[in-house]
């Protein structure tokens, strides 16, 4: 909901293991994003699904919710491409233009509300 972001949509998915919910599940996104906490094949650092922190009380609701959030706030600490951390920290204008440049070539329309 926030740029640079907001102008696309994303498809990602979850898949579960068979031994969900003991172990977590694992998101990737399936459209390309500039995004420091995704890498070049769509693994995500969420920490929330990392198993040292994974409970199997969590729903994928939160996960969701989680992933949503982390996507919509860039954190420069949860990192799987440092080159981008380092621009949104360093130069923060550059980084949102090339995310805004990249979502609009690579993400989908956003379906109507």
């Amino acid at each position: 909901n926030n740029p640079p972001y907001n102008t696309g949509a994303f498809r990602f998915e979850l898949t579960f293991s068979r031994n969900h919910p003991l172990e977590p599940p694992r998101a990737t996104l399936r459209t390309p994003i500039y995004h420091p906490s995704v890498d070049p094949e769509g693994r995500v650092c969420q920490p929330l699904t990392a198993p040292e922190h994974w409970e199997h009380t969590t729903r994928a609701i939160q996960v969701l919710q989680d992933l949503l959030l982390q996507l919509d706030s860039p954190d420069p600490q949860r990192v799987l491409r440092p080159d981008v951390a380092r621009e949104l920290r360093e130069r923060p204008e550059e980084f949102r233009r090339r995310a805004e440049e990249h979502t609009r070539l690579h993400a989908e329309p956003r379906p109507d509300p």
